[in-house]
């Protein structure tokens, strides 16, 4: 039943061309399997749930439960893997119950998380969700099981011009509610040592930070705090950089850090002329904008097409469910 969206550039599990508004998740029942569980990092209120991470495609599945395995050990210690099975209004599966679908039409879902390697230190479990489309089904996942985390991929390019991501993971960094991780997929450093965080402060340099430390924390890599200081700019530097190392600091890490400031008239001029130096970026959105979608940013968005990096994208779930997020509903509805 999982077909690619061909008009949409993001890791896709499953069709997405049906509105959100039909939405629904099948009851979950009893996961397809589950792996014992590892001992987990330094557990907080924040870290209570698993890390969610959506899968369609077997060429990335590895690479995406590394990312939310990595997370997993600085919290729960558990990752839910998950991938949507969708069943469109119009198809003649719609006479089926969702459990009915999951357990007779589904086997190449169940094949996908079956083929995942549960990665060293952590618990897994594996569900397939049955819902209209990817994004509604994926936003239910998170409704239902409270993820601290969720871990999508993204090509790097959309076809969309309204779209920053595409059109599913675009639904998704505007409507989920817990942190979520755009990791560009087909991209994977051979080897980690070092981790980029440009920063230029905001509600997204935690999330940042974490994911940073987590994958440095496997690969025993260091994490370098990066802002640029333009002629026209009127941010404090030092104070940028301190509020990132500082995120870094508090997750308890023996990750070494460092800082640099460059200077340049131009910030993504700056972070591609040293991106080579890195094996993995990580941006935080830089800002809001549910109208128009455009959640991710100029300056990742741009860096993207001019790098081969391993590259991704943090939004703090803090940040969803305002005054602006909610008059964008309204006027999609």
């Amino acid at each position: 039943m999982d077909t690619p969206d061909s008009t949409d550039s993001a890791e896709t599990v499953g069709t997405a061309d049906t509105p959100d508004s039909a939405d629904t998740l099948g009851t979950a029942g009893t996961p397809d399997s589950t792996d014992t569980l590892g001992t987990a990092g330094t557990p907080d209120a924040v870290d209570a749930g698993p890390v969610l991470v959506a899968v369609s495609d077997p060429a990335h599945v590895e690479q995406l439960v590394r990312t939310a395995g990595d997370l997993a050990r600085l919290g729960s210690g558990l990752v839910r893997i998950v991938t949507v099975a969708v069943k469109p209004h119009d198809s003649p599966f719609g006479v089926f119950d969702d459990e009915t679908i999951r357990r007779e039409f589904a086997d190449d879902s169940h094949e996908l998380l079956a083929s995942a390697t549960t990665p060293a230190g952590v618990g897994v479990d594996r569900q397939v969700v049955v819902a209209r489309s990817v994004a509604g089904g994926i936003v239910s996942a998170v409704d239902q099981w409270d993820p601290s985390a969720l871990v999508v991929g993204w090509t790097g390019a959309t076809s969309r011009r309204d779209a920053v991501f595409g059109t599913t993971v675009d639904r998704l960094v505007e409507r989920v509610s817990c942190d979520l991780y755009v990791e560009r997929i087909g991209r994977e450093a051979d080897g980690v040592e070092s981790v980029l965080l440009p920063v230029a402060g905001g509600p997204h340099v935690g999330v940042s930070a974490r994911v940073a430390v987590a994958i440095a924390d496997r690969n025993d890599a260091r994490v370098v705090c990066y802002t640029v200081a333009t002629p026209t700019g009127d941010r404090d530097t030092e104070a940028v950089l301190a509020e990132a190392q500082a995120a870094v600091d508090a997750l308890g890490r023996d990750v070494p850090v460092s800082r640099v400031v460059r200077e340049s008239p131009d910030v993504t001029d700056a972070v591609v002329a040293d991106a080579d130096d890195y094996d993995v970026l990580v941006f935080g959105a830089t800002r809001q904008g549910p109208l128009r979608r455009r959640l991710a940013g100029s300056v990742p968005r741009s860096v993207v097409a001019r790098t081969d990096q391993t590259l991704l994208v943090a939004r703090d779930g803090d940040t969803v469910g305002g005054l602006w997020h909610r008059l964008g509903e309204l006027i999609r509805r």
